[in-house]
């Protein structure tokens, strides 16, 4: 659940799991059926409490998950907005995030903050790579588009307008979930780098990040999709299929773009600079397998 974005849809888990494994996981707490056909981890379910015992409302990634959105990693307390100047003691402070803002009526909705609102929060406050997680999710399910995020963005106060028009600009509801996210966020960073979620290359299927100037197909691997035999045999022959076509595949486990984004970003900078001929690679770049 975890790296399926603190939330999840049934579909989404039988994937990963048996029907009986997550019966056995909704029964002992370690994930909560929300309502019919959707799952979340115990703590975005424990958010909207903590909101309401504070008369306040969910912000941030709080509020992305009880929207239903993905995220990069799921907070460890409820981020919770409540006006400015409020006074709360030290008690009631704990083990929340609180976040003191003033907001209109029409940035509210139940118990957290609006679509629009909570996206703009997210890019003006959270790392780029988290923030665009949120957004492609919030793109994805058909919540906010493109067009509303830039209007957004260039109506935030001056010192978040930049980070907010960044995000707006690159989200890109096509990202399947948030290790694509990630990895773009990470690819985007990376001079002379231009790629695209999703495009599809004919004839062999989609891969999920591709630059075309570069005719470079970049790969999120999880193990869940090829850890069987047969999807092995599947990915082997795709991947013969792009090469075949002139293209080169670089993959990566979500351990690397999760844990490891200097090793990512190191391998995407030399790959740039094979590609356009200006030199070999960093050996740092290069791994020995074990």
């Amino acid at each position: 659940m975890e790296r399926l974005g603190g939330v999840a849809s049934a579909s989404e888990l039988r994937r990963h799991a048996s029907w009986a494994t997550i019966r056995i996981a909704v029964r002992h707490g370690r994930i909560v059926r929300d309502r019919h056909g959707k799952y979340a981890l115990p703590s975005a379910k424990a958010a909207p409490r903590a909101a309401s015992a504070l008369n306040g409302v969910l912000c941030l990634e709080s509020a992305a998950q009880h929207h239903g959105w993905k995220v990069k990693h799921s907070p460890q307390v409820p981020a919770v907005a409540v006006r400015r100047k409020r006074n709360l003691p030290a008690d009631r402070r704990e083990k929340v995030r609180l976040v003191y803002v003033d907001l209109t009526p029409e940035e509210v909705v139940g118990i957290a903050t609006s679509y629009l609102r909570t996206v703009m929060d997210c890019a003006a406050r959270l790392p780029f790579d988290e923030a665009l997680t949120i957004a492609d999710s919030a793109m994805r399910c058909g919540h906010v588009t493109k067009a509303e995020l830039l209007l957004a963005a260039e109506a935030m106060p001056d010192r978040y307008r930049a980070r907010c028009l960044r995000v707006a600009w690159h989200a890109d509801g096509r990202a399947a979930n948030p290790f694509e996210s990630v990895l773009r966020a990470i690819a985007l960073d990376v001079p002379g780098l231009y790629v695209e979620p999703q495009q599809w290359l004919e004839p062999v299927g989609r891969p999920d990040l591709v630059d075309k100037r570069l005719r470079l197909v970049i790969e999120a691997d999880s193990f869940e999709f090829h850890g069987k035999r047969r999807l092995l045999k599947r990915d082997c022959e795709r991947y013969n299929s792009f090469g075949l076509l002139g293209w080169w595949v670089i993959r990566f486990a979500w351990e690397h773009v999760m844990l490891e984004p200097e090793y990512v970003r190191e391998v995407l900078t030399n790959m740039v600079r094979v590609l356009t001929g200006l030199g070999p690679p960093e050996p740092r770049a290069l791994r020995r397998a074990a």
